[in-house]
């Protein structure tokens, strides 16, 4: 099959043959339809966190079942699924417990060792990015990494529910449970934070207010649900947002992965105001914070992929879409074919995109 092929960082992907095995026991193989390019790939593209090449990136896509393996029972040949990197034993305290998103387990959904690679290249192991790797013509992953959807909604936009949107909706309704009537603050308008706008929408926040520093990205928040928005680049965003808000805001969202912007998404709230950071930091920065405000209840908090329980959230995504209450259609910038992959990336960088989605068929 054809896979975009990380050679290490600071280097374009490059398009190759890589040799797919056939499905264990509790695998499944699914034909991808689309994978969403993800900036959170590009933190690895650009070496802010390590992975070990050779590997296949990509997280955030939805395809059709075509093969499974024994002892699989969710799925069967010809189902539409999401994929998502929150893979889970299902049986470790966090999965137990209602965290599925923090299982501690991921060996048992893993081959070991001494089995052949599930990706490989002339007889030389593939890795496998978040148990997926997405940027393939196929996927070969455990089962417990899929969740099955109605064919209603169309794989592309399917495709966004798998990281994105999960991620940025999952942090306003599962992370920080806002309340309805609460003001809230989300840095970045990427695919991340319009999905974050969008679940404080959903929420029935009374105020929403969008900060970036492209005016297509702000025009898209407000499309996707901001009631009022901040250009980063021509002043203060902490005090614009103190003057929009009489003092601040009860909630703010960092969906860039920006040392500056999470301080900024702390500064910004008010008294016993929450700071959730969902944004990638890179590995080794520090986030600094004032500690007398911690006086005041105010709360800084990270988010992994929106706390989520993907069986059951992903399926109450999809049917916000079918119900016109989640656009997701608005949210893809650009549609490509799997060679795009570089572009999008540095269409990414530009601020030129929300989404670009790379279609397989």
């Amino acid at each position: 099959m054809k896979a975009a092929v990380f050679h290490g960082p600071n280097q374009p992907l490059k398009i190759e043959d890589v040799t797919i095995d056939s499905p264990h026991e509790r695998e499944v193989v699914v034909r991808t339809v689309a994978s969403g390019v993800c900036h959170s790939d590009l933190h690895f593209v650009d070496g802010l966190y390590p992975f070990p090449p050779p590997a296949v990136l990509g997280h955030e896509a939805a395809g059709i079942v075509e093969e499974v393996g024994r002892g699989v029972s969710y799925v069967k040949p010809g189902d539409h699924v999401i994929a998502c990197l929150s893979v889970f034993c299902g049986y470790c305290t966090d999965c137990m417990s209602g965290h599925p998103n923090r299982c501690t387990n991921k060996q048992a959904t893993q081959r070991g060792k001494s089995e052949a690679p599930r990706l490989s290249q002339n007889g030389a192991r593939i890795r496998q990015f978040a148990d997926l790797s997405t940027y393939a013509e196929k996927l070969l992953v455990h089962e417990n990494a899929l969740v099955k959807i109605t064919n209603d909604i169309p794989l592309d936009r399917a495709a966004l529910i798998g990281c994105g949107v999960t991620t940025g909706v999952g942090a306003v309704l599962n992370t920080a449970r806002i309340e309805p009537g609460s003001t809230v603050a989300v840095f970045g308008c990427g695919g991340v934070g319009l999905s974050a706008i969008q679940g404080a929408r959903i929420a029935g926040a009374r105020q929403i207010i969008a900060i970036d520093q492209f005016a297509n990205k702000l025009a898209m928040a407000k499309n996707l649900g901001a009631t009022h928005t901040v250009d980063a680049s021509k002043g203060d965003a902490v005090e614009a947002i103190r003057d929009l808000t009489g003092g601040g805001v009860d909630y703010s969202f960092e969906a860039v992965g920006v040392k500056k912007l999470a301080e900024q998404c702390f500064e910004c709230i008010k008294q016993g105001g929450t700071a959730t950071i969902i944004g990638m930091i890179p590995v080794g920065q520090k986030v600094s914070i004032d500690g007398a405000k911690l006086l005041t209840e105010r709360k800084m908090q990270g988010s992994n992929m929106g706390s989520n329980r993907f069986r059951i959230d992903m399926p109450r995504y999809v049917d916000y879409y079918l119900q016109g209450r989640l656009n997701l259609d608005d949210m893809i910038s650009r549609r490509g074919k799997l060679e795009d992959v570089n572009d999008a990336f540095a269409a990414m960088k530009r601020g030129e995109v929300a989404r670009t989605v790379l279609m397989f068929e």
